[in-house]
């Protein structure tokens, strides 16, 4: 036996004794989503035991450094990790802005006390952070931002607004980007971290057509920050945006992969539609497109795994997030636009139990924002025209 080989029997049986039963059950709604922070009280028992399971193991994180919280696995032994919590169906133990985007950009920029400091507590799950880029005449032109920070000497005092933040409302500190210079675009952002609950900071959750909203309006009103939570350069902020932005491409492309377990498409046209006497599903046309979904599915989640190797690696292209976030998004809006058509008239319903709140309406609904939020797909079009296709003009 080789030593991965003993590995992934190790693995295997780790997380057959400590997955709960309630964990290897596919995701329904985003009450099943775990995010850690402060306040773990809507957290299930089961929710909170796999979660704090996996972050003593560094397994939340678990290619991150030891030292940061992480498992220190190889990029071989993480991705046998992946292939054993698929086998047995484990559900993510924590999703997090703080590992996806926050955690990469501190690992390349941040100060060796900063990265001690931060990156155990995203690694539990102790800590649940959100984005502070997006402003009302800053979206996609995210380099024209005005949130301005003020020298003052040993802190900062911000004044501004930030839109579009992603769960603001419920987020315990801010990763944020901020005007330090006004007389250059580009050359004149910091990047800096601070507690929402800092006196001058204040939210207002912004109502979708989904009738939920996980995104907020923030407000930031003469907020002080000590100047030890800057990362990277003073005005080289927009370095340490760029390279968080990559992460969040790719954090968004994995939407087009769906959930593991079993195929709530499948399993939902088979409740609804029903079988043949062949054993197929009994509407051929609508057989045909989810089956061309499902290769599409599969050799988007081949490219995604070669991506995350050659990302690895350091091979990986600068603009291949644009291309994974984009065709990400686009497999992601076509899954719901199935799940709607397989369900019926049911997923019609908007308020039912039988519906769980009218989830597939809503659901499909929120996929429509897939397109717009990390970048537009116009944006990314133009990028992968730019920088991987090399059109003249583009």
């Amino acid at each position: 036996m080789t030593d991965l080989d003993q590995f992934r029997a190790e693995t295997r049986a780790w997380l057959e004794a400590n997955c709960p039963p309630e964990m290897r059950e596919p995701i329904r709604s985003e009450k099943d989503s775990v995010w850690g922070g402060r306040d773990q009280s809507a957290m299930t028992p089961a929710q909170k035991q796999w979660m704090d399971a996996m972050g003593a193991k560094g397994w939340t994180v678990p290619d991150w450094p030891k030292e940061y919280g992480g498992g220190g696995l190889s990029a071989a032994e993480t991705k046998i990790l992946r292939e054993e919590m698929a086998k047995l169906r484990c559900r993510n133990p924590l999703s997090s802005f703080g590992i996806s985007m926050l955690g990469p950009a501190l690992l390349k920029y941040g100060t060796e006390e900063q990265k001690k400091d931060h990156l155990p507590k995203i690694a539990r799950g102790e800590i649940r952070w959100c984005q502070g880029y997006s402003e009302p005449n800053a979206g996609s032109d995210l380099a024209s931002l005005a949130t301005s920070a003020e020298d003052k000497g040993d802190h900062f005092l911000i004044n501004g607004q930030k839109v579009w933040t992603s769960y603001a409302n419920y987020a315990d500190w801010i990763f944020c980007l901020v005007r330090t210079d006004k007389t250059n675009k580009h050359n004149g952002i910091s990047f800096v971290l601070f507690d929402m609950q800092t006196p001058g900071v204040s939210t207002k959750p912004i109502l979708l057509i989904s009738g939920y909203s996980p995104f907020c309006e923030t407000f930031f009103d003469n907020v002080k920050v000590p100047k030890e939570n800057l990362v990277g350069e003073l005005n080289k902020g927009w370095d340490v945006a760029k390279y968080l932005l990559g992460h969040e491409r790719e954090m968004i492309s994995n939407m087009g992969l769906g959930g593991g377990g079993k195929n709530p498409l499948i399993e939902g046209a088979i409740a609804t539609i029903g079988l043949d006497h062949d054993g197929r599903l009994a509407d051929p046309l609508l057989r045909a497109k989810i089956a061309e979904f499902e290769v599409r599915s599969k050799a988007f989640a081949a490219q995604s795994e070669r991506f995350i190797d050659e990302l690895k690696a350091g091979r990986a292209h600068p603009a291949q997030p644009s291309m994974m976030k984009y065709y990400g998004t686009e497999l992601n809006k076509a899954r719901h636009e199935l799940l709607m058509a397989s369900g019926g008239s049911d997923n019609l319903e908007w308020e039912s139990e039988r519906s769980r709140g009218g989830a597939p309406a809503r659901d499909w609904l929120r996929t429509k924002a897939n397109s717009i939020e990390g970048g537009t797909s116009e944006v990314q079009l133009n990028i992968i025209s730019k920088r991987i296709l090399e059109l003249p003009g583009a």
